[in-house]
């Protein structure tokens, strides 16, 4: 697999960045904080690229956003927290969860009732997640979310 490569090179060379002995100064004096002002940065020019129609420009804008998470799985190992494989195999299972009509029941569902299983899947993660009965209807919307 082609990809397996690409992304294990990724991979290294963010290490690289990262490395206390021979890294890259600015990536060293990176933390999470620092470096989300760069990932917005970077989602909204994929989505410009998008808007405009550059789609010959919008591969290189999701390498930089893919950079982005590798940036964060490469902070959230040094700190033994994750790793860019967990942050894949979460995502995989996620979609995996969210997508029973593909992975699991092989049922073709209508619009509508694709809208309602989707939302069931999610107050059902919600419930999951929450410790407090009382649940909010802005809670999944990051406090950071630029207002619309």
């Amino acid at each position: 697999m082609a990809y397996k490569h690409a992304i294990e090179q990724s991979l290294a060379i963010m290490a690289k960045l990262r490395d206390p002995d021979s890294g890259c100064p600015w990536d060293l004096k990176q933390d999470f904080k620092s470096i989300v002002p760069h990932t917005l940065e970077e989602a909204y020019e994929v989505a410009d690229c998008i808007e405009k129609g550059e789609l010959t420009e919008l591969k290189s804008e999701l390498g930089d956003l893919l950079f982005q998470v590798i940036f964060y799985a490469q902070l959230a190992k040094e700190q033994g927290l994750f790793d860019f494989a967990d942050v894949a195999n979460t995502l995989n299972e996620k979609l995996v969860r969210r997508h029973p009509h593909v992975f699991a029941e092989q049922s073709e569902l209508s619009d509508a009732e694709l809208s309602a299983q989707w939302q069931a899947i999610k107050a059902q993660e919600r419930a999951e997640k929450s410790a407090s009965p009382q649940m909010s209807l802005w809670q999944d919307i990051p406090d950071a979310m630029p207002g619309l």
